[in-house]
């Protein structure tokens, strides 16, 4: 069997393990934290909407925010693809599979290149970011 990297992310945290065979626990290779997306509505949204004028005339209106959670997910995403481009070039995997729950699953398909994109054996819509080694195990290869 091929080695195959397992990556179990949510939008604060994610590890990459690397499964031997379907037997052994899979090891960590890497872990990433990400506080950012920890932060609370009133500490990403300190001010009150900006204003805008219409050009035909003197009316206002309020801006909308820009959705800093969603640039969140995608930075974070960005961070973790890229270590997984690392393995690829270095050619540690053959396989890929991925346990994320479905809205960072989207940013971490969205962030991935067409090379590492052909890998993705599988994936997992489930949030098992802080589940130990043998659960991670059962879902990916039972």
């Amino acid at each position: 069997m091929e080695k195959t990297w397992i990556v179990v992310a949510e939008s604060a945290r994610a590890r990459i393990l690397s499964a031997k065979n379907r037997v052994q626990l899979p090891e960590e290779i890497e872990s990433f934290e990400f506080p950012e997306s920890r932060l609370r509505d009133q500490d990403i949204y300190s001010d009150r909407p900006g204003r805008t004028f219409e050009s035909a005339n003197d009316s206002r209106s309020a801006m909308e925010p820009p959705d800093v959670r969603d640039q969140q997910h995608h930075t974070f995403a960005r961070i973790i693809t890229e270590a997984l481009e690392k393995g690829r070039l270095k050619g540690k995997f053959e396989r890929l599979v991925i346990i994320s729950p479905p809205a960072f699953l989207g940013a971490l398909r969205h962030e991935m290149n067409g090379n590492l994109g052909k890998l993705v054996d599988k994936t997992i819509q489930k949030n098992l970011a802080g589940e130990d080694a043998e659960k991670i195990r059962k879902y990916v290869f039972d």
